[in-house]
């Protein structure tokens, strides 16, 4: 499956929303996003960053009462999968080799 990007804004939101431990609406995404990435976004900003995300597939909404509700359609995991390949892709095998060194590396000290 071919992803479209993503911008950092719209990753921020969708991580947000893949972290979480239940669908949630405008209001809770904009709530976790400003504590967890330190943002002072107002929720028009996260609307039309979920806008964007709907549009290009990541999620759906669906309305309850007076509320929309977000559901996840793609997967962190798959998206993590793609990525990686794009990289792998992009950088051919030798630099993927220094890559996966140098994140062995953090992980050991981290």
């Amino acid at each position: 499956m071919k992803l479209e990007n993503l911008t950092n804004c719209e990753e921020m939101v969708m991580k947000t929303v893949w972290d979480a431990d239940q669908e949630l609406d405008l209001a809770g995404i904009t709530q976790r996003v400003n504590e967890t990435y330190d943002k002072d976004w107002k929720p028009q900003t996260v609307s039309t960053f979920l806008g964007r995300l709907v549009r290009k597939g990541y999620l759906k909404h669906y309305r309850h009462g007076r509320v929309f509700y977000y559901q996840i359609l793609v997967l962190q995991k798959d998206y993590l999968g793609e990525l990686a390949e794009r990289f792998a892709e992009f950088w051919k095998q030798e630099n993927v080799d220094v890559f996966l060194a140098a994140l062995e590396k953090q992980s050991a000290v981290g």
